[in-house]
């Protein structure tokens, strides 16, 4: 089991979306620091396939297939952690549907927005608001903290044509993180976002382990972002790894309210 700064043994995170892609490493990231990872998915094969990777690092895994639009499945799986593992010290609300493929707001149906809103934005608040009425409840018991991560996404600071529900859940529930590291602090719970730029995942055919590839298996829309970041390259799900660790971990208990953007320097080069 791991120890130093970032050691995560004993405690217990949940990722919704954590069987791939960056969920996945934001998994990876604890588990390789002896931190137990319930994992959120719909999909039964790869949740099967990161609970044995995951488990490859000798901590206790668990996944659960759980409609994040739906509160009282959302509620039912906290209900089933605590069963199971006894706490929850981390939620990453991660799950979450790619920007429409319409390119104007002009071509948006209700359709569109109410269906991307039930899981990136609502889904995203009941994940946050019954893991930190979960977290409450044991800091009045006596031991406070916890960590509420919610990941975002560029469209936070940019304006993206036709992205206009996408953008609107990730800034919307930006906020939410906001207004809970200032109401939960007394709790000593903290809650933060991560804003990362373009990653290489396995939606966009990158490997499913995550780790960087080498130029030569990049796509073109890879190529196209690579070259237009500071960091010459795409981002991998690898990336995610550490600030998962340090945002779990105590090393993090005074940071909160903030984005943490991780998109080697995309955003400030404009």
């Amino acid at each position: 089991m791991a120890k130093g700064l970032f050691d995560l043994s004993g405690k217990v995170a949940l990722v919704t979306g954590g069987n791939g892609g960056l969920g996945m490493g934001f998994a990876r990231g604890i588990a390789k620091q002896g931190g137990d990872v319930v994992i959120w998915g719909r999909n039964p094969e790869k949740n099967e396939r990161a609970k044995k990777e995951l488990e490859s690092f000798g901590v206790r895994v668990a996944t659960m297939e759980v409609d994040v639009a739906s509160r009282e499945a959302v509620v039912a799986g906290y209900q089933q952690i605590i069963s199971d593992f006894g706490r929850i010290d981390c939620v990453f609300a991660n799950a979450g549907l790619p920007p429409p493929r319409h390119r104007s707001i002009l071509d948006m149906t209700d359709d569109d927005y109410q269906s991307l809103l039930a899981v990136n934005l609502h889904g995203a608040v009941y994940t946050l608001q019954e893991g930190a009425r979960e977290m409450v409840k044991r800091a009045e018991a006596g031991e406070p903290g916890g960590s509420l991560v919610f990941c975002g996404s560029l469209s936070m600071f940019k304006g993206l044509p036709g992205k206009e529900p996408y953008a609107i859940s990730k800034a919307g529930v930006g906020e939410m993180i906001r207004c809970l590291a200032v109401e939960m602090g007394k709790y000593g719970i903290r809650a933060n976002s991560i804003a990362p730029g373009y990653i290489k995942t396995e939606m966009t055919g990158g490997a499913i382990h995550g780790q960087q590839q080498p130029a030569e298996e990049w796509g073109d829309i890879d190529k196209y972002f690579a070259s237009k970041t500071p960091v010459p390259r795409p981002g991998f799900p690898a990336d995610f790894e550490g600030i998962a660790a340090y945002l779990a971990s105590d090393a993090s208990s005074f940071h909160t309210g903030d984005t943490i953007v991780i998109d080697g320097a995309s955003l400030v080069a404009g």
